[in-house]
């Protein structure tokens, strides 16, 4: 009787139970605890600044990942930009095949989730977290326009309150960026001086910054340095009212207190890789995959031999039939050959296996998982881009000084002297390991900077070819940074001369825009439509030109 009371009272219980919980609702039936209910704003602005480089050989970051991870086949910034091809086409082409680019618009959506969040943890109206959601803004948003012309941007980012946003200009985007950089600058003048205008708490400091270690001092100068960038590709729109682009360069140089910019290699925005969680898209691993299947393309080649310069020592090697067949000397300029970008793939492949063509240097690009930094904005680039508004008579000062200072800081990056001798490495054919030292030959090879400069083809001219000189310059400091700024200066400058051919297909013609994601024509068709009426003559063409080229 007692063991069939006990049961007697049990079912009532585990009744009262299942009626209790049938109660709850389905979200909280399916919500995971051990899920976080919130993120704090460092955390989504480390998640932010992961997403924000373009990095060597199409690979791109995950925050979510945290490793390195592979973007289409069509990411190929350094492919675009001439500097390394393809020579097999199962690993990739040489076509400029653009397709919808970038899309930056979830990551700009995390930008404003860590502004409010910022503010509900106690940031003021001006804080470190909104001040740099101004710079993502501008970062982001004319990075994409730069891409493909007219985007979504003031109705965008709505949600469900608007799932079809109107197109902005490219106009309209370039004055908001500028504007959104000047308030930037701005907030962070304010938040330097005196941090406890940011507020309290979490709000109000810094974190998650995987570039400064929460400086902002530097943030600045990246601020003001990206705003010259963008100025600098406005270079056709000079003359537009709306944009001053002339005034505004000058008021930015001539008044460092105010708008203070990157003042040495240092000062850098440049993406680290880490072993064993971020390594460098090209390791010893992957080196027999793809260490034959691209070499070096002849656009840059040739323009470094063709100015005797030392750089091509580091970043390539010789090619190994000139050398081993022919006897020439693995440090004669003439030994470093770059493949034509337009060759038909079939041919380059054949002629790549013969070892007629310069690869990339392997102990600089493969030997290692780390790799070199990968700078997004340097100094190099700001300095040719100031002799470049010089040349153009934006700003009053002596364009050479900053053109030398341009050349030497990338020289500097390779760890090349002014004057004196370094060490280049080339990888001995028949080694079975690239990350071994002994399986590279060594040569010295003595440098010296007057020799250098002093050529007629380095030594700045002045005037039009000052400005040649100045644009090449900068192609030879990007090598392998900065993603598309190379592409987007040839685009406005013509400098220098990209080759097409069938290898580049798009009728031998080198692409000038991306086209918009596809979810635009199925998902805001009108306004996309309306967009491409605007620019294109209705098509979402890859050849058509955007108003900042005009």
């Amino acid at each position: 009787m007692k063991k069939t009371f006990k049961i007697y009272l049990l079912v009532p219980a585990l009744s009262l139970m299942a009626l209790t919980s049938c109660k709850k609702s389905f979200v909280e039936l399916t919500q995971n605890n051990n899920n976080p209910s919130s993120v704090p704003a460092a955390l989504l602005m480390n998640g932010i600044l992961t997403n924000l480089p373009d990095l060597p050989d199409g690979a791109t970051t995950s925050s979510t990942q945290g490793s390195m991870v592979y973007a289409s086949a069509s990411n190929k910034a350094e492919i675009w930009s001439q500097y390394y091809i393809y020579n097999y086409n199962y690993y990739g082409n040489n076509t400029y095949d653009f397709d919808s680019g970038a899309d930056y618009y979830t990551t700009i959506k995390n930008v404003v989730t860590m502004e409010t969040v910022a503010a509900s943890a106690g940031g003021a109206a001006i804080n470190p977290y909104e001040a740099m959601g101004k710079f993502f803004r501008a970062y982001f948003f004319s990075k994409m326009s730069m891409e493909r012309g007219d985007i979504p941007m003031t109705q965008a980012l709505k949600g469900l309150s608007n799932l079809t946003p109107t197109y902005d200009t490219q106009k309209a985007v370039m004055v908001q960026a500028l504007a959104w950089l000047e308030s930037a600058n701005a907030d962070m003048t304010q938040l330097i001086a005196t941090p406890s205008i940011g507020g309290t708490g979490l709000g109000a400091t810094l974190g998650g910054d995987i570039y400064f270690g929460n400086n902002l001092v530097e943030w600045q100068k990246v601020v003001n340095t990206f705003r010259l960038r963008l100025l600098i590709q406005l270079s056709k729109k000079v003359s537009d009212p709306d944009l001053n682009v002339a005034s505004q360069f000058n008021s930015i140089v001539t008044n460092p207190t105010k708008y203070p910019l990157i003042q040495s290699a240092a000062d850098n925005l440049q993406y680290v890789f880490v072993s064993p969680t971020n390594y460098y898209p090209q390791t010893p691993d992957n080196f027999g995959q793809s260490g034959s299947r691209q070499n070096t393309s002849a656009t840059y080649i040739s323009l470094l031999t063709k100015l005797q310069d030392p750089r091509v020592f580091v970043t390539a090697e010789p090619a190994r039939y000139l050398v081993d067949t022919l006897k020439q000397s693995p440090t004669d300029f003439k030994s470093f050959v770059g493949a034509d970008p337009g060759l038909d793939l079939g041919v380059m492949y054949s002629q790549a296996g013969l070892q007629r063509y310069s690869f990339l240097n392997r102990k600089r690009y493969y030997s290692t998982y780390t790799g070199e930094p990968s700078i997004q904005i340097g100094y190099a680039e700001l300095q040719f881009n100031i002799a470049e508004a010089i040349n153009r008579g934006w700003t009053a000062g002596n364009a050479e000084t900053y053109y030398e200072a341009g050349i030497q800081a990338s020289m500097a990056s390779y760890s090349i002297p002014t004057t004196g001798s370094f060490t280049a490495y080339f990888y001995r054919p028949g080694s079975t390991s690239v990350a071994v030292l002994g399986n590279y030959d060594a040569y010295t090879i003595n440098t010296n900077w007057n020799t250098y400069y002093n050529q007629t083809a380095v030594k700045y001219a002045g005037g039009t070819t000052g400005l040649t000189q100045i644009l090449q310059q900068k192609y030879l400091a990007l090598f392998r940074h900065s993603g598309l700024e190379a592409y987007f200066t040839y685009r406005r400058t013509g400098v220098p001369t990209f080759t097409t051919g069938p290898g580049t297909d798009n009728g031998q013609r080198i692409a000038q825009r991306f086209q918009y994601p596809p979810s635009e024509r199925t998902a805001n068709t009108a306004n996309y439509n309306t967009a491409l009426a605007n620019q294109y003559g209705g098509n979402d063409d890859i050849n058509g030109i955007m108003w900042i080229l005009k």
